[in-house]
């Protein structure tokens, strides 16, 4: 059939699938432009199968008598309405069903959805939910953490197809270690009094993991989460104290934005010390007037740029150390102890952005 696939990595851990079901012209040449071409079509929409697959290269199938077939009648899929717990607890592996299952989830969705997701694990059987808008398709592709094999997304508006496409690459991001190196601290002093931002996530953070932030987008520095416990105040795995409001934050898909721009519900990325990457939702965002240090650094001796940024003085905030050889655990430098000749983590990247986006053109910042 050739369905087009797309990566997970992560708690995904698996390949997620896409198939079309619409009789909207536009909607097909949008997915196809997406490298989506398996499409589903009734058994009275054969002509329409045949018309597109004249001008689009897609694999047509066809839903008939409780089933999914192929061109050539090949039962190629089991299709299973599901509209109270009887007909879901029919819905097992071992029951003689195809490699690809289709469930229409009539009534409840989301238990249903976790449930099917338990219930096949280790399966070699991918299990599809008819998704009639994006928000459905991603609450099946994320249920129960790794969610469902794929998604039949049954609609007449191009809308959905921008929107899954938009969002599965996000996710494939999480597939790509971002490189990091390392820098050297070449200036640690007070800066005075400023409003800087904790970001407060609906995720927990381990040691070693926290926000890429910088003054300038052209240098991000490693922010350490408050995972880490001390006898003064209780551990907050949820936090970031990332920067003052003017900082850049790296958020998915290769972007930035101004830390005074998260809100709750906004997405950024939360790294470790070796480039490992995945998205996080932003649950509050607090903004207060802090002492800050500014804190500068080069890659080596001999390099003419300098990273900076500004942080709150206080023993909670810190940098992630580079990891020394032999030793995978990564050091937390809290800034109040910082000293020049440290080494810390950066993401080097392009400095031009607009709209948090990066361009190529002349730019100074200092």
């Amino acid at each position: 059939m050739g369905p087009h696939t797309t990566s997970f990595s992560g708690s995904y851990g698996q390949s997620k699938r896409v198939w079309i079901w619409t009789e909207d012209k536009e909607v097909m040449t949008a997915a196809v432009e997406r490298g989506w071409n398996t499409f589903l079509f009734s058994s009275q929409s054969r002509e329409l199968a045949d018309e597109w697959s004249s001008i689009a290269v897609i694999s047509p199938l066809y839903i008939e008598e409780g089933g999914v077939f192929d061109k050539e009648k090949r039962r190629v899929g089991s299709l299973f309405k599901i509209s109270n717990p009887g007909e879901l607890e029919l819905l097992q592996p071992e029951n003689g069903l195809g490699k690809n299952v289709v469930v229409d989830l009539l009534d409840w969705q989301v238990i249903p959805a976790e449930n099917i997701v338990a219930a096949f694990q280790g399966s070699e059987k991918t299990v599809f939910a008819i998704s009639k808008t994006f928000s459905e398709a991603q609450l099946f592709l994320e249920a129960l953490e790794h969610g469902l094999g794929g998604v039949i997304l049954k609609v007449e508006d191009t809308k959905p197809v921008f929107e899954l496409k938009e969002y599965l690459d996000r996710r494939n991001d999480m597939i790509n270690v971002l490189s990091l190196t390392k820098a050297t601290v070449t200036r640690v002093e007070a800066a005075g009094m400023g409003d800087r931002v904790c970001v407060d996530l609906c995720t927990i953070m381990r040691p070693g993991e926290g926000l890429l932030v910088g003054s300038f987008a052209r240098g991000l520095f490693l922010v350490h989460s408050e995972c880490l416990e001390s006898n003064y105040i209780a551990s907050r795995p949820f936090r970031v104290n990332a920067g003052p409001v003017h900082a850049y934050v790296a958020i998915p898909g290769e972007k930035t934005c101004y830390l005074s721009e998260l809100k709750s519900g906004k997405e950024v990325i939360v790294v470790d010390q070796k480039g490992q990457q995945r998205n996080a939702i932003v649950g509050r965002v607090k903004i207060e007037t802090r002492q800050l240090i500014l804190v500068e650094a080069k890659q080596d001796s001999v390099a003419q740029t300098h990273y900076s940024i500004l942080l709150q003085n206080a023993e909670t905030v810190a940098l992630v150390s580079s990891c020394q050889a032999g030793n995978e655990v990564a050091k937390a430098i809290p800034v109040s102890s910082l000293k020049v000749g440290d080494e810390v983590v950066l993401r080097v990247q392009g400095g031009a952005r607009h709209t948090g986006i990066e361009i190529e053109e002349f730019i100074v910042e200092n």
